[in-house]
C-alpha cells in the first residue's frame, strides 16, 4: 500500500482548518507526532495562532498496565485555556484513548469554549466516540499494523507502516 506524503497532509490540514479558525483559537499538538503535525501546521497558518503541546503519558487509561513510556516530555500550553477554542492535533487517530487523555488533561488548565480535532492519519478502529473534525488522511490497516510519523533531519514529516509485534 503506498503512503500518502505527509507533508501534503499537514498542507492540506492547514488548508481545511483556516475557515475554522476563529479570533480566540489556539493550537495544541499531542506529544510527539502530533505536536510536530502542530508545528507544521502552525507554519502553513503563518505562524500568528497560539501554539501548545500536550504529553499525556500520565493520564492515559492504561498507564498502570504499559507504564511510562521513555520519551516523557513536559505539557507545554502558553496561553489560556479557559474561553479559547482549541484546535487538538494528533498524528494518527486508532482507539481515541490518546485524544481522550489530551482533553482530559486540557481541562486541567481551564476549561475551553470549545475542542476541535484535527489529525494527519484517521486509521479507523476506534473504541471510543471520537472522530476528527478535519482528516488529512483515512486509512484502512490490518490490526497488527501500525503507522508511525517520524520526523527527519531535514525536518520533514515521513510516514511509515510497521507490523507490530504484540498483535493477537
Amino acid at each position: 500500500m503506498p503512503l500518502p506524503d505527509a507533508e501534503q497532509l499537514v498542507r492540506q490540514l492547514a488548508l481545511a482548518l483556516k475557515p475554522r479558525l476563529r479570533p480566540n483559537t489556539a493550537l495544541v499538538g499531542i506529544h510527539s507526532g502530533g505536536a510536530w503535525v502542530a508545528q507544521k501546521v502552525h507554519q502553513q497558518l503563518d505562524g500568528k495562532l497560539p501554539l501548545g503541546s500536550l504529553d499525556i503519558s500520565f493520564y492515559r487509561d492504561d498507564f498502570n498496565r504499559i507504564g511510562l513510556h521513555p520519551l516523557v516530555a513536559p505539557s507545554d500550553i502558553p496561553f489560556e485555556v479557559e474561553g479559547a477554542h482549541i484546535i487538538l492535533i494528533d498524528d494518527v487517530l486508532y482507539t481515541g484513548r490518546t485524544v481522550r487523555a489530551a482533553m482530559n488533561e486540557l481541562y486541567d488548565y481551564g476549561r475551553p469554549a470549545a475542542i476541535e480535532l484535527a489529525v494527519l492519519i484517521d486509521r479507523g478502529g476506534h473504541e471510543l466516540p471520537i472522530t476528527a473534525n478535519v482528516v488529512g488522511a483515512h486509512m484502512t490497516l490490518a490490526e497488527d499494523q501500525t503507522i508511525q510519523v517520524s520526523l527527519n533531519s531535514d525536518n520533514q514529516l515521513t510516514l511509515s507502516l510497521h507490523e507490530r509485534r504484540d498483535a493477537p
